[in-house]
């Protein structure tokens, strides 16, 4: 018969053995559930947005990016037939070319269409007209607009509307696009965001800046 001692001693080892299995599982089972500290996301480069176009002013004649280097330019994307978000931001900008006075000069306004189906030169000269004599209407064939849109990565999508003008409307974003003079991207502005006092003190910012340098 086996010693009651060494019975029991055993039976406390194997005891304290499954119990040190048990609490390393559970440690290694905490260790795989435990959140892990947050990464840290670093960006870097700048956003692949670009004045690139080929396309006709509301004057008729063919223009590029190049027609405005060596000018700042202020651009937004829209249509004719926008009910509101449109008009708004064209009278924002108008006003902020005002403000910059003198310094407007330095400042290529352009509204670019979205929808070159209707908006012709024609339809886009009395249109810019209404806001400021510097503004620019800029449009052409599906395919050049297409590619301004591409290169400024503007969203912009043809949706049936039965109470629009022709059975469709335009859904676009509303950012204003700041352009540095050669043509790489250097800000953007919602109309909503500030005004256009402020929109022209950022302007007026990087005019001073370049003019230092």
């Amino acid at each position: 018969m086996p010693d009651s001692h060494s019975f029991h001693r055993r039976l406390r080892l194997l005891l304290w053995c499954a119990a040190a299995v048990f609490a390393l599982a559970t440690a290694g089972l905490f260790a795989l559930r435990a959140p892990t500290a947050p990464t840290e996301v670093v960006y870097s480069g700048e956003a692949d947005i670009r004045s690139d176009f080929e396309l006709v002013d509301h004057t008729g004649r063919p223009v590029t990016e190049a027609d405005y280097a060596g000018r700042w330019q202020l651009v937004f994307f829209g249509f004719t037939n926008c009910p509101d978000v449109c008009p708004t931001t064209l009278a924002y900008m108008a006003t902020a070319l005002d403000l910059l006075g003198e310094n407007a000069d330095r400042v290529a306004p352009l509204f670019i269409t979205v929808d070159p189906e209707r908006d012709t030169p024609e339809v886009m000269a009395d249109y810019v007209a209404n806001f400021h004599p510097d503004l620019v209407g800029l449009t052409g064939s599906e395919a050049q607009a297409a590619a301004a849109a591409q290169a400024f990565k503007v969203y912009h999508e043809h949706m049936a509307d039965a109470q629009a003008p022709d059975g469709y409307t335009m859904a676009h974003a509303g950012h204003i696009y700041l352009m540095r003079p050669d043509g790489r991207f250097d800000a953007v502005f919602l109309e909503g965001d500030q005004p256009p006092e402020e929109l022209a003190r950022e302007v007026e910012k990087r005019l001073e800046k370049e003019a230092r340098s």
